[in-house]
């Protein structure tokens, strides 16, 4: 199963300047619980926006500069090689960027959304979820608080 999991501004934004335009501490841990123990494909970009590899995940990183090759992650020139070297009988999530979530929309099995409840300027954009294709199957709406500046919703959908 292919899963791309994002959090997503309503503006379909995702980030700028390859950073994330907010901060949601508890779309960090669903995001950790989640994908921990399983493989996860990014853009190289993506990679490097995090301080170090996240803990106890298969880093799978796309790109094309020909001697790119940090320490314990596997690096392919293509999202076909990326999803051929993970497992086939697990989930794979697909965390980014803007480009990659592009070009795996069509083959994703499974869209795990936070949905940000605010608009915002940025340059990195998530694809439009088609109603026509997808299903939302569970919505959990979180209110905006101290810790978190914005309301949000995760959202599951799946393929129809």
């Amino acid at each position: 199963m292919i899963t791309l999991i994002a959090a997503v501004a309503e503006n379909n934004a995702l980030g700028k300047n390859n950073q994330l335009l907010w901060h949601l501490p508890d779309d960090f841990k669903r995001f950790k619980n989640v994908t921990t123990g399983h493989y996860i494909i990014m853009g190289r970009k993506t990679f490097e926006s995090f301080p170090k590899p996240l803990p106890n995940r298969t880093h799978v990183i796309i790109t094309r500069q020909k001697d790119y090759a940090p320490e314990n992650c596997i690096v392919v020139d293509s999202l076909p090689k990326a999803i051929a070297v993970c497992p086939e009988d697990e989930e794979v999530f697909i965390i980014g960027g803007g480009e990659i979530y592009k070009q795996s929309i069509e083959m994703a099995d499974k869209l795990d959304i936070t949905k940000v409840h605010h608009t915002f300027e940025a340059d990195t954009f998530f694809p439009e979820i088609h109603v026509a294709k997808w299903e939302l199957v569970s919505s959990e709406f979180h209110p905006k608080n101290e810790k978190h500046l914005f309301d949000f919703t995760f959202e599951t959908y799946l393929r129809k």
